[in-house]
């Protein structure tokens, strides 16, 4: 059962919008890096729409009613965003979920060195990447420096045109006989993807620090520049990623090019579908995550307590905090866990199962389960949710379309719908299909993107 193409289906207002909306997703790409910087604009854009912090709202003494629109923001790299319905909260609210970070290079605690006249920082692959995949192209730097007095110091390095940029150097072809020999996992490892950032040697150094003169002149710049010291370097969250903006992709201008659309994609058409809800009638939320890419652990990740302590506050904000009150606003909610999947790319056909998979251009996609092997570590949703959902799409003329992750038994994944559904709420994964996820660019359809924003509305209006 083929599914239709969207892009046939576009009248020139809804051009119009889809342009607008790609125009927006590209700019959330650019200045949202990292999960910080996500959070710094998801706030901002929350604000201009007429959200206020959840928090400041509870200082003040005021009461939750419906209408109120407010968010709550955990350690810069989490959120969750409420509009406040006229139902009771222990009903249910329609949540959309998605994930905030992706593959990445972070810059370990102990990381600058030198050797032969080049300085390097040393770093930790973070997620699930090719790592040959990440050398021998422009990279930035993006993240906090703390300081031992507590000041915060925010780095961004590599995306001005005046800035300089970073990089990680590969074996030359000439020379690369044995290296080419080797298994693709192997052909890069870990311990090699050192960022080169520097080769010029500051002068008139003591004796006993001239055997690490370019390292002296990397730490004299960042002392110039941020005031910092290389014992900053321990408490400091630096991340690399490739240098340079999201762009319009194919002759066509029909798909987008860039850096973490895994799973920002997904996050950032929830959040304008959260953002233009007028006076729901079920409480709506949309929750973006960190950590997901490893497992969704920690304080910020999914399986914190973060998203049901930020549920008890609002509901203690309403005046209505119980703790069954709370279970049962859990269970009674239906969720879109909201993640990419693999669209299908006849240059590698043989992983895909063509009758099931994604395709760009034909809208969003539903994942049933995803997992490996034998669906383990899947959501594996109810049928009569996967209906549920499927008419609220046809009812909105959301184009969409089902899909495994690849042949079983070629690979798999997962994502944060397990751990959502511990609750006992209906959860279902949807999202955009990429081509070539978790590479350093990966590529999306605009059509896709706008169907995904259309998805989100309708849902957040008739779940």
């Amino acid at each position: 059962m083929e599914r239709p193409n969207a892009w046939l289906s576009y009248s020139e207002a809804d051009m119009n919008q889809l342009e607008d909306v790609a125009k927006k997703y590209r700019h959330f790409l650019n200045v949202g890096k990292t999960e910080r910087e996500c959070i710094t604009q998801i706030v901002k854009e929350a604000e201009e729409a007429g959200y206020v912090s959840l928090e400041e709202k509870v200082k003040k003494g005021e009461a939750l009613k419906a209408g109120d629109k407010v968010y709550t923001v955990g350690m810069k790299k989490i959120i969750a965003l409420y509009h406040i319905g006229e139902d009771d909260l222990a009903e249910g609210m329609n949540i959309l979920c998605a994930h905030i970070d992706s593959p990445r290079l972070d810059i370990k605690q102990n990381p600058l060195y030198e050797d032969t006249d080049l300085a390097y920082l040393d770093t930790h692959y973070y997620g699930g990447v090719k790592k040959y995949q990440w050398v021998a192209l422009p990279m930035a730097m993006h993240g906090v420096i703390v300081k031992k007095d507590g000041t915060v110091v925010n780095v961004t390095i590599g995306e001005d045109e005046e800035d300089p940029v970073l990089y990680i150097t590969d074996l030359l072809i000439h020379l690369a006989g044995q290296q080419m020999a080797k298994k693709a996992s192997e052909v890069v490892e870990g311990e090699k993807l050192d960022i080169l950032i520097g080769s010029r040697p500051l002068a008139d150094l003591p004796d006993d620090k001239k055997k690490e003169a370019v390292k002296e002149n990397v730490l004299r710049i960042l002392n110039e520049k941020y005031g910092v010291e290389e014992e900053d370097f321990l408490s400091a969250e630096l991340e690399i990623v490739p240098a340079g903006k999201a762009r319009d992709c194919g002759l066509d201008r029909s798909m987008i090019a860039g850096y973490g659309q895994d799973d920002r994609v997904c996050a950032y058409t929830s959040l304008l579908a959260l953002l233009e809800m007028k006076a729901p009638k079920r409480t709506s939320c949309c929750l973006l995550v960190d950590k997901e890419e490893i497992g969704s652990v920690g304080a910020t990740g999914m399986q914190s307590r973060f998203f049901e302590n930020s549920v008890a506050d609002v509901l203690d904000a309403l005046g209505q905090y119980s703790d069954l009150r709370l279970r049962k606003a859990l269970k009674n909610s239906s969720m879109l866990s909201s993640d990419v999947s693999a669209g299908y790319d006849p240059a590698f056909a043989e992983a895909f199962e063509k009758k099931n998979s994604a395709y760009l251009g034909r809208g969003i996609v539903l994942n049933k389960f995803t997992g490996a092997r034998g669906k383990s570590g899947s959501n594996d949703a109810n049928a009569e949710y996967v209906a549920r959902v499927r008419k609220i799409f046809n009812d909105h003329n959301v184009f969409f379309q089902t899909a495994e992750l690849g042949k079983v038994d070629v690979g798999g994944g997962g994502t944060i719908a397990y751990i959502a559904a511990l609750y006992e709420m209906e959860v279902i994964d949807s999202g955009v299909s990429v081509l070539s996820m978790h590479a350093p660019w990966e590529v999306t359809s605009k059509a896709d993107v706008y169907e995904a924003y259309k998805a989100y509305k309708a849902f957040l209006l008739d779940a």
